[in-house]
């Protein structure tokens, strides 16, 4: 079962971001130069949460909208963002990732399931 993602309060009542592990929805990957993957965010639940984490130093750029694509230096638009730290996503969307890193950096993604909660 996915697990659902609760803000905890702290001491003073206020929302803190403390998550319990899940046994269910992580993924991991080892990112090569150049090259973009993805995930498919899973239709069991509508509502998620996407919880990204990096290998330190990395420049990992994200994309929910369509692949990835490492912008070429020159300002401009792009639907990719560097290194988020979360995002609210949706069943059955695709998240893509790339790096031009030459080390390889590591990315691991933990989704847990936000209100509403239906199925």
């Amino acid at each position: 079962m996915s697990t659902k993602f609760n803000m905890t309060r702290d001491i003073n009542g206020f929302n803190g971001f403390g998550i319990p592990f899940g046994l269910e929805d992580k993924y991991g990957a080892l990112l090569v130069a150049g090259v973009a993957q993805s995930i498919v965010v899973p239709d069991n639940y509508s509502d998620w949460i996407a919880i990204f984490s990096y290998t330190p130093g990395a420049e990992v750029w994200v994309d929910g909208t369509t692949t990835a694509v490492a912008p070429p230096g020159a300002v401009g638009t792009t639907t990719a963002e560097l290194n988020p730290a979360a995002r609210k996503v949706v069943a059955g969307q695709t998240i893509s990732f790339i790096t031009q890193d030459a080390t390889t950096p590591r990315i691991s993604i933990i989704l847990q399931v936000v209100q509403p909660y239906s199925n």
